[in-house]
Parts: C-alpha cells; structure tokens; sequence
C-alpha cells in the first residue's frame, strides 16, 4: 500500500474523497506546518553501500520538504521550508510521459480576499465546501464551483495546459444544484 491510499490527518490540511476512495481535492491552509508527514520521495538505492547516505538525506528534508501529491498526478504540490543557506544549484524537470485521465487538475491560491469552493466528482456527487483565505491552496482533480465572497477576491488558478483557444471546449459543465 502506497502512503497515499490512506491520507494523513494533519493539521491544516482536508481531503475530499468519492465513495469509491479516490482525491477529488485536497485543501492546505497557510497554517500547515507537519512537513515530517510527507516526506520527500528519494530513489531507492540497494542495500548497503549509499544506504545510510540515504537515511541521512531523508531525515535532513523531513521538516524542509513536504511531497503533498501522489506521484503520479499530473500537478504535483510540494512544500519547500528552507532557510536562506539553502542553494539548489540550476536545473530543470524532464518530462517522462504525458498524465493519464480525461479531467484536467488544478490549483488555486487565495491571494486577497475569500472563495467558497464546491467539490464534485465526475459523477456529479457533491462532496462539500472549502472556504479559502489568502495563503489557502485547493488541489481540484474532479468538478467544482467557485463563489467568491469579497471584493476583488485575487486567486492564482494553475491548470494543465494547452487550454484550447477562447476556452468554449475547456468546461463540461455537470447538474450542480447547489
């Protein structure tokens, strides 16, 4: 069992599961600080020789870098807690394959102001409501509503690309009643 199919419970941070176990969405407050219950992914190496470098390595980004995401989510959410001698020397990410599924994931950041944000599955079940702060992030893998509740509410969304052009095909709207 991966440490994903049972999601810890932490402070200032909420999953929204469907019926059948999967993350519909996942809320992490500005207030989360249990980095230690994520930890970083490091590639496993054999036994013996550079295991006890792995261990070293592991416990010293425990409390500096939580890995919030399963693997294999096509949007990845992970929580850097450095101090300023930390350097990561220049680099890029390569790309291994393109993400499964036919829902697009999102994020959004609460910027200024307050959204409420309704969870759905594809199925159009409603699994409840997220009120988000500023420093507030949602994870979005399935449906949702969005209903902002101040003025000038300021949001950073993040979502898989490409969007097609003037965005007519990009939503399918479900029969959210609520």
């Amino acid at each position: 069992m991966s440490r994903y199919e049972q999601y810890p419970d932490c402070e200032g941070v909420e999953y929204f599961l469907a019926e059948d176990g999967r993350l519909v969405a996942m809320v992490v407050r500005s207030s989360f600080e249990s980095l230690a219950l994520f930890p970083p992914f490091l590639e496993p190496t054999a036994e013996g020789a550079g295991q006890e470098a792995r261990e070293a390595a592991l416990e010293r980004e425990r409390n500096a870098k939580a890995v919030m995401t399963p693997p294999e989510f096509p949007l990845q959410i992970t929580l850097l807690n450095r101090d300023p001698d930390k350097v990561l020397k220049p680099h890029y990410h390569s790309a291994f394959g393109a993400p499964a599924g036919k829902v697009r994931h999102q994020i959004m950041v609460t910027l200024r102001g307050r959204m409420r944000v309704g969870v759905y599955t594809v199925e159009n079940d409603y699994l409840g409501q997220a009120d988000l702060e500023p420093g507030d992030l949602i994870l979005l893998t399935e449906g949702h509503s969005i209903e902002f509740l101040e003025p000038r509410t300021k949001v950073f969304e993040i979502k898989q690309g490409p969007i097609l052009a003037g965005g007519a095909d990009e939503m399918t709207r479900l029969g959210m009643q609520r």
